[in-house]
Formats: C-alpha cells, structure tokens, sequence
C-alpha cells in the first residue's frame, strides 16, 4: 500500500471536496455512534468491565515474553506451528513458504488488518498466488484496488450504487440485466462468487483477534461467517498477528469480547465468534491438515518501554475514529496509511516513522472523545501530544510552527517582558474587533481565518495576570 500520510493536508481537502464521500461518512453516527451509546447504556457494569480489561492487557504486555511462550507451547501441543517475525518482510516470507509448500494457487483471506499493514496482498499476486478476499467489505476494496478506511468497516467510505458499479465491472460473466439495486443482492452476488473460491483455495489466511496463551487458541469475530469457511475448507490455515493480540486465558478473552462488539458495531456479541486450536484431529469432522501462527512485532517491542506502550491494548474496535470528528469530516484513506483515525495517529508514526507519518498526530481537536469511548481505556491524546513533541524535538514541524513556538518560550522564559507583550496583544485586539466581537483575519492565524472568522477577547481588555491581581487586591 502506498503511503500517502505525509499529505495528509491534500488528501484531506480532497475528501471534504468529494461528494460521493461526504454521503457515505454522514452514515457513521448512526452506523455506529448511535448504537455503541445504547450498546453501552443498556450494561449497567460497562465502565467496570472497561476497567477490567485494561488491566488485564497491563499485565498480558507486562509479562508478554512469559505468555508467547506459553501460547508457543500450547499450539505445538496441538499440533500446529508458531512463526515469529521481527519485521513486515520476514512475515511475508513466512507465508509465502508455507504457500509454496502447500503448492498454493489460490488463497483465501479473512479480513486482517496486520494483512494489510504487511502488504500481503500485493505479496502474493506477485509471487504467483492470488489472494481473494472474503470478508464482504474487503472483497469490494479489493474490487476497486483501495485500501480500507475503517478499521472493522473497510467500504465505509462507498455508497450503494459505487458498489453496484464496481460489481458490474468485476464480475463480466454474470447477466448484465440483474437487479443489484437493493443491497441484499449485491450479497447474494457476492455469496455466489465467493463461494468457489472458497472450495477452490488451497490455504485460508485469517487475522487473530486474541490468542490465549492459557490453550494455544486463536479467535476471530466476525459477522459474515466468512472467517469459518476460511479456516476449515482449505488444506492449511495460517493465522496472522501481531504481539500484542495475546490474552492470558479464555476467561480474560471472556470479558473483553463484551467490551468489543459493543464498542464496534453496538452489538452485544458478534454473529460469529470462532475458536481454532490447532489443525483437525482425528475424529474432527472438517478443518486444515496444517495450523500456522505467524506473530508480527514490526516495531511493537519497542514501544512497550516507551510512552506508546498503551497503544498496545487497542483491540481494533474503531470507536476512536467513530467518534472522531476529523475521522467523521474526511474518511480513512487522507490518513495515507492502514491505520486511520486516533489510533492511527499514535501507531502509524511507530510503524512508518514520524518522518511520514508526523501529519497524524497534529490531525486532531483534542476533544477527548476518543479517549472517552475507548473501551480499553487508551490516553489517544496523551500519546498524540508526546508524537508532537518528537515531531519538534527533530525540527519536522513547519517552521513558522518552531520559530513561533520558540519566540513564545522567549517571552515566557522573561514574565515581565511577557506581561508587557500580552498587556500590549490584548488592547490590540480589544480595539480590533469587529462587528459582533469577531475578526476576518489575524496575523499568523490565517489557516483559522481563511474559513472562519475569530471570536475576539471577551472583557474588558486586561489580561489574566492583570484581572487575577485585582481580584486578590479586592479579596
């Protein structure tokens, strides 16, 4: 995937200009808003259960070496294999070995955002395999050769007769007069032809949304029961992750998954919640000869001793982006990269590097909300900030961001010059104002005042140091 985060900016003025977008992001509050607010209001425990699995990750990433090895154990135990991968290009190389020895033509995929994240994909197609997605989401981007923008609802940025569009375009073979107006029969029609290519793959790639240590098991939640057909019909399975996805025990997993689909889609569980341990036993009516787990750091070590290391418990709900009013206002795809949203601002620069990812974490209000609903209690503007700050520390920020920020500290390094200098700013702008209280333009403000005008200085002209000594001169 082609990573387009350092334009940020021009990837953001194209899509409030996009129309069909705009549509399709006016669905989210009630997509998604709506029902995690109900979801959770009808939990009365709901912030106890929040609590809980913060706790429960706090300890899982304080003692992660002790659970892989456990979970390591457990699946050898059960006959499958466990892959470990320090970066993108060794994962892709472990699944592409397996593939080869599988003799793979064909794969399919469940939806895995660490997939993406690795570019397996694009991997594959030019190694000879073809991929074919499952999820529904995801087989229509894969139609239209994008990306996801949401992390759990990767067509959420595409209206019904986009989809309709690329079906007709895609599937040739099919009558040119059938009715795809209603979207129960772009379902059908994707039913249709995703189920040959699920009798047909020779190996099944899934995501993971937890792996418990305590019995070497994978979980996947789903919607579609696409993941099922995935993991049991092909000869191998392969299961992909990341380090963070271990959870100690099912009990642990038990409480979590009510936080998870009541945070994502306001549901109180899933429509499928699937459990793999290993590859088919004996007397096992279906399932893979063959079970693999490839476990992807790609740069997660090294946050869990830095101030990101709370970005570890995120369990890729996307209630931040729901909720996000910069999210809601441009979509996924201006955030350049896999990760959109919040949680993408404090991953993406981790995973790309601030180098190109330094546009996220300056893409925000600061409103809190996403902090508010994480369900894993993730500080997203807190680690926003800290991104900010390496952002300046390496002289990446613009530069008239660096020179007014450092003739600020010289002011305020100097209070009776900054006294003087915000007794002198507030007269100018007291007498400036125009109208009802407000200006059309401000020197180094214009990026606010091109689009808005700026709510002038409410009182009578003094400064807060000059109002708070009057006041304690009265008291």
């Amino acid at each position: 995937m082609e990573i387009t985060s350092n334009t940020f900016k021009k990837n953001a003025r194209e899509a409030l200009a996009d129309p069909a977008l705009q549509r399709a992001m006016s669905h989210v509050r009630s997509g998604f808003i709506d029902k995690r607010a109900r979801a959770a209001a009808a939990l009365p425990e709901f912030d106890e259960i929040r609590d809980t699995g913060r706790d429960i990750k706090n300890h899982t990433l304080a003692h992660l070496d002790l659970y892989l090895e456990a979970y390591e154990d457990r699946v050898r135990s059960a006959g499958g294999e466990v892959h470990y991968a320090e970066t993108a290009e060794s994962a892709l190389e472990t699944v592409l070995g397996i593939c080869r020895k599988a003799n793979a033509k064909t794969v399919t995929k469940g939806k895995s955002m660490i997939a993406e994240e690795i570019g397996l994909n694009e991997y594959l197609e030019e190694h000879g395999i073809e991929p074919v997605e499952t999820d529904l989401g995801e087989y229509i981007i894969q139609l239209r050769h994008e990306g996801p923008s949401h992390i759990i609802a990767p067509a959420v940025h595409l209206n019904k007769d986009q989809v309709e569009e690329s079906f007709r375009a895609a599937h040739t073979d099919l009558p040119a007069d059938r009715d795809l107006s209603e979207p129960t029969s772009l379902l059908n029609e994707a039913r249709g032809i995703l189920r040959e290519r699920f009798l047909a793959a020779d190996v099944g790639i899934t995501g993971a949304n937890f792996l418990v240590a305590e019995t070497g098991t994978s979980v996947i939640v789903t919607n579609e029961g696409n993941g099922d057909l995935t993991q049991i019909l092909p000869r191998v399975h392969i299961v992909v992750a990341s380090i963070e996805k271990i959870v100690p025990t099912l009990n642990d997993v038990s409480q979590i998954m009510r936080l998870l689909a009541r945070s994502a889609t306001g549901q109180d569980l899933s429509v499928y919640t699937t459990f793999s341990t290993g590859p088919r036993r004996p007397d096992d009516p279906d399932g893979p000869d063959e079970y693999h787990v490839v476990i992807l750091d790609n740069g997660r070590s090294e946050m869990l001793g830095s101030e990101f290391k709370e970005a570890l418990r995120c369990i890729r709900c996307g209630a931040c982006m729901n909720h996000c009013p910069v999210y809601q206002a441009v979509g996924g795809h201006a955030y350049g990269w896999v990760y959109p949203g919040p949680i993408g601002a404090v991953l993406d620069p981790q995973l790309i590097g601030i180098e190109k990812a330094g546009n996220l974490p300056n893409a925000s209000t600061f409103c809190g909300r996403c902090e508010e609903v994480c369900p894993m209690r993730i500080p997203l503007p807190k680690m926003m900030r800290h991104w900010r700050e390496k952002e300046f520390e390496r002289h990446l920020s613009p530069a008239t961001a660096r020179y007014g920020i450092g003739l600020w500290a010289f002011f305020a390094r100097r209070p009776r010059l900054y006294q003087w200098a915000t007794r002198w700013a507030m007269r100018v702008l007291a007498n400036g104002a125009i109208g009802k209280g407000r200006y059309t333009s401000l020197p180094l403000a214009g990026g606010w005042t091109k689009y808005r005008d700026f709510p002038s200085p409410e009182g009578d002209g003094r400064t807060f140091q000059e109002q708070w000594a009057a006041r304690r001169k009265s008291a």
